[in-house]
C-alpha cells in the first residue's frame, strides 16, 4: 500500500491550503482515511477522517469550522481543505488508512503499515 501526501507549504496566519493524500495499492472504498499531524514536541494529534463507502466524517475540535474533509473515489485520493490557517496549525501532516470512521472519536484501528510520509505546514504570525 502507498499514502503519499501532498499540498503542504508556509502559508500566512489567515491563508489556506489543500493536501492531497493519494492512495494505491489497496482496495480505497474497503478503508476509511484520516489526516494526522504532528508537531515538534507534541503528540500526534487526529484531525479529520472520512469514510470512503459510508460517508461518515469527523472533525477535531480544533479544526471544526476551518477545515473541510472529501473524498474522491475514482481517484482513490482524499483532500484536506484548510481554511483560516492559525499558527497553531503549524505540523507535519500525515494521512493514514484505518477500519472505520467514527464521527465521534475518528479513524479507528489505523493500519500501521498504511501510513504516508507526511507534508510539512507552517504557518506564520
Amino acid at each position: 500500500a502507498q499514502l503519499v501526501e501532498s499540498g503542504g507549504g508556509l502559508v500566512q496566519a489567515g491563508g489556506s491550503l489543500r493536501l492531497s493524500c493519494v492512495t494505491s495499492g489497496f482496495s480505497f472504498d474497503e478503508y476509511a482515511i484520516g489526516w494526522f499531524r504532528q508537531a515538534p514536541g507534541r503528540g500526534r494529534e487526529g484531525v479529520s477522517c472520512v469514510g470512503t463507502s459510508d460517508g461518515n466524517i469527523h472533525y477535531a475540535d480544533s479544526v471544526k469550522g476551518r477545515f473541510t474533509i472529501s473524498s474522491d473515489n475514482a481517484k482513490s485520493t482524499v483532500y484536506l481543505q484548510m481554511n483560516t490557517l492559525k499558527p497553531e496549525d503549524t505540523a507535519v501532516y500525515y494521512c493514514a488508512a484505518g477500519f472505520r470512521c467514527s464521527p465521534q472519536n475518528g479513524l479507528l484501528h489505523p493500519r500501521d503499515d498504511y501510513w504516508g510520509r507526511g507534508t510539512q505546514v507552517t504557518v506564520s504570525s
